[in-house]
């Protein structure tokens, strides 16, 4: 299964956890997806993976 949205590209971040006592291990951050109907023209729509900034910021037109 694909960590990327559909809309903007972004997937997981990675970078360290770092413990109390100061170890680093490797992690990853994943994003917020969901499976969403998108309207894609001519009034057809089509189901995405699109993170919930971009439902949040408006980039994208849910199916009515």
């Amino acid at each position: 299964m694909s960590k990327h949205c559909d809309c903007c590209g972004r997937g997981p971040a990675t970078g360290n956890a770092v413990s109390h006592s100061n170890r680093h291990t490797r992690r990853r951050w994943l994003i917020n997806l969901r499976n969403v109907k998108l309207d894609v023209g001519g009034g057809e729509s089509r189901k995405f993976k699109v993170c919930t900034k971009c439902l949040r910021s408006g980039k994208v037109k849910r199916a009515a």
